[in-house]
């Protein structure tokens, strides 16, 4: 029997508040200036929420969904959807970060989708949009 493994995901990033908006500012690599992308940011928001809340729960801070709902007073379902984030593709993850998200916005995200990397990958890789990957 194997051990369980985990991945981490760390993304550096800062949310700056301006007047009307919130902008994402990811660092440049290589570079210690910062450049301004055109991610969503209710997309970023809600990823790094997601990761946070998985981070909660793998570190044993909650036992459960319901648990961590709770503590946080949201409904246990939004966890449950945004937890799903989570199981995005790395590369996804990193073009909704660029601002490539292409007209996906956060709703049609919280929608069930394949969580097969390869699938998702070939979904982008297709160009087809990711409406067939949340069609799964």
């Amino acid at each position: 029997m194997t051990a369980a493994t985990s991945i981490t995901v760390r993304v550096p990033l800062k949310i700056r508040r301006r007047p009307g908006r919130k902008t994402v500012v990811t660092p440049v690599a290589g570079e210690g200036d910062a450049v301004l992308t055109r991610a969503d940011p209710a997309l970023v928001k809600a990823l790094a929420r997601a990761f946070r809340y998985q981070r909660m729960l793998d570190e044993g801070r909650y036992a459960s969904i319901t648990e961590l709902a709770g503590a946080e007073k949201i409904e246990r379902g939004y966890v449950g959807s945004i937890l799903r984030l989570t199981l995005l593709a790395p590369p996804i993850i990193e073009a909704f970060l660029n601002g490539q998200s292409e007209g996906l916005v956060l709703p049609k995200l919280m929608e069930p989708f394949s969580v097969a990397w390869t699938e998702q990958r070939l979904v982008r890789a297709g160009q087809a949009g990711f409406e067939t990957l949340l069609a799964r």
